[in-house]
């Protein structure tokens, strides 16, 4: 296996280590991971390890940040050394959450946990915090060895610190072993047929509350695996990457308060969630928190909120509506006149421009509404609403500047780093507090450490080199999906787009990014949903077949060149409820992109609709 490794090693493509969103088209979600195993399985067995060949391989998570080859393979090399099943391993870029995500599924069944350690193992773990704010039950024994380890009824936790692989005596009596490796991250064993039951629960923690262990991460253990030695990991000009990244964030969204930045955009929201919900239950105890958020917005934050909610008592996802027939500015204005007479705190999350209808409310009524003063059933002043805003559509906007549109509430504003900010290179995100929010952006940044999801080495010196062109980026982006989007509405006029208006793009809204509500036929609804999902279809293989080194069917945005093609109802929207989902097509460009071929294969297939 080790030699195979070697060979692997050298072979693979360098899209395994830069890639950050994968093809759609020979992806399974269902069999996420497994395909992709299965078919290495048999490259292993018949040795072959040609570049083209690994190339070949089905994608093995649609984000990277999900999971992807080399996380893939270093767990198929983990299950190996221990003789069971590759499922049963599963690699976190963080320290901690490979401990959260068995205390999460264990509080939902109601079920103890005991965490065993050796060492200073544990010095990193906050556990008044995972007590009381996540409501985590579980307690702590350190042992001199391991044979002093006792029997327990529930869920029994081995907790090591390495510098090396190193394989683990799954004889013991010990349910999960977590293997600590400093600045690499966590890799979790599921130990025995009784406990895997566990694994989807953990695997969907790393879906939404942080990464999988990241590809150079993964590259690094591999190579310490195949050379049995300790691992290698330098860390040159952190701090000055660090300063670069920190600086161009303050300068490009106005804000007034110190960035943080976490490994991945849904990082930062879990960040955000835990610590607005550890402020209010420092300053509001005993109140029902509200997190109002839209039904149909990316799935990963629909998704996150209700798993919020469903492990903290007092915690509720309220529905907001934002798209199409519905005003975002009325909606938010009915709910929190409803929270104020019942005296909840409220929490908004909303995406402007939304996703992926690409849409912005009235800023100037929204901003009103939310100064509005209200009262309680009791007449008492209400708790003044924290708005949350997931602005990765329009990162070089400045919201939080103290002359802007939020400068007399407080608000958050996040962005996810896989898009415009790194240019598709890595999967880091940040965020921001204006001058109201300086108490909320330590309890962020609080939780974001607790976690272990603050961003990698790597990911500053990603941001360090593409920050300081993202605004020019974004421009340049723009012009090219204004160009087309042009193009589109003269070529097929019964086409609905949605994108924002000139209007707009002259306040300083100019995504990348459009929808597109293609034309249908059918005598039924039924039939009218179905040929048009199937003209979706067609649409995307035509430009992916036709265009291949530039079009790619993927979940992505603000990359540095081509175009990418999705439908939100089977990618972004994948947990939302599907009454709520859109079966349209969403396009991004990018700034470099062959337009005048796109053009064409578009005329080509409007002619054979």
């Amino acid at each position: 296996m080790v030699k195979y490794l070697k060979k692997v090693l050298e072979n693979m493509p360098s899209s395994w280590l830069s890639t950050t969103t994968h093809r759609l088209d020979i992806y399974d979600e269902r069999l996420a991971k497994a395909k992709f195993l299965e078919q290495f399985e048999l490259l292993s067995k018949s040795n072959s390890n040609e570049t083209s060949v690994l190339n070949n391989l089905p994608t093995a998570y649609d984000y990277i940040r999900l999971g992807h080859p080399l996380s893939c393979v270093l767990e198929w090399s983990i299950a190996h050394l221990h003789n069971i099943k590759p499922k049963n391993i599963i690699s976190f870029s963080s320290q901690t959450i490979s401990i959260l995500a068995i205390l999460r599924k264990n509080l939902l069944e109601h079920k103890n946990t005991q965490i065993i350690y050796t060492g200073n193992s544990l010095d990193f773990l906050d556990y008044k915090s995972l007590k009381h704010n996540y409501g985590y039950n579980f307690s702590i024994k350190k042992v001199k060895k391991l044979s002093d380890i006792t029997p327990f009824e529930g869920s029994t936790i081995l907790v090591s610190d390495f510098e090396k692989i190193e394989i683990n005596d799954l004889n013991l009596d010990i349910d999960f072993f977590i293997n600590i490796y400093k600045k690499l991250g966590s890799i979790l064993i599921v130990n025995g047929n009784k406990n895997e039951h566990y694994i989807s629960d953990i695997q969907h923690v790393r879906r939404r509350e942080t990464i999988a262990m990241t590809p150079i991460s993964c590259y690094t253990a591999l190579q310490a695996l195949i050379s049995n030695s300790n691992f290698s990991i330098s860390t040159p000009n952190l701090e000055v990457n660090k300063k670069i990244v920190l600086d161009e964030i303050i300068t490009i969204s106005g804000a007034k308060t110190d960035p943080i930045v976490g490994s991945s955009g849904l990082s930062i929201q879990y960040a955000i969630m835990m610590g607005l919900v550890d402020f209010a239950q420092e300053n509001y105890y005993g109140k029902s928190i509200k997190f109002i958020v839209p039904p149909n917005c990316y799935g990963g934050t629909n998704d996150q909120a209700r798993r919020v909610a469903e492990c903290i008592n007092n915690v509720e996802v309220i529905d907001l509506l934002v798209d199409g027939e519905n005003d975002m500015s009325h909606s938010i204005d009915l709910i929190l006149d409803e929270i104020a007479i019942q005296n909840d705190v409220p929490f908004i999350i909303a995406e402007i421009p939304t996703n992926p209808r690409v849409e912005v409310p009235d800023l100037n009524q929204l901003k009103a509404i939310l100064e509005k003063k209200r009262k309680t059933n009791h007449g008492d002043n209400a708790i003044s609403p924290v708005f949350i805003l997931d602005q990765t559509f329009c990162p070089n906007t400045p919201f939080l500047d103290t002359v802007d549109v939020f400068s007399n509430i407080s608000a958050v504003s996040y962005v996810s780093g896989s898009k415009f900010p790194s240019g598709g290179l890595c999967t880091a995100g940040y965020c921001v507090g204006n001058n109201k929010t300086n108490t909320l952006m330590l309890k962020i940044k609080k939780h974001l450490h607790i976690c272990d999801n603050q961003a990698t080495d790597l990911q500053y010196e990603i941001l360090a080199k593409q920050l300081p062109s993202m605004n020019q980026r974004i421009i340049e982006a723009y012009k090219n999906t204004r160009n087309f989007v042009n193009f589109i509405t003269k070529t097929l006029p019964s086409a609905k787009i949605n994108f924002v208006s000139k209007d707009l793009a002259d306040q300083g809204f100019t995504p990348s990014v459009f929808s597109l509500d293609l034309p249908t036929k059918g005598n039924t609804l039924t039939e009218r949903e179905n040929y048009k999902r199937a003209l979706n279809l067609k649409l995307i293989n035509l430009m992916i077949t036709k265009i291949p080194n530039q079009s790619k069917y993927c979940v992505s945005y603000g990359q540095l060149k081509g175009s990418y093609w999705t439908i939100p109802a089977t990618s972004t929207q994948g947990t939302t409820k599907e009454g709520d989902k859109d079966y349209i097509v969403r396009v991004s460009l990018s700034p470099k992109i062959n337009l005048k071929l796109h053009k064409k294969i578009f005329s080509e297939f409007v002619a054979n609709i």
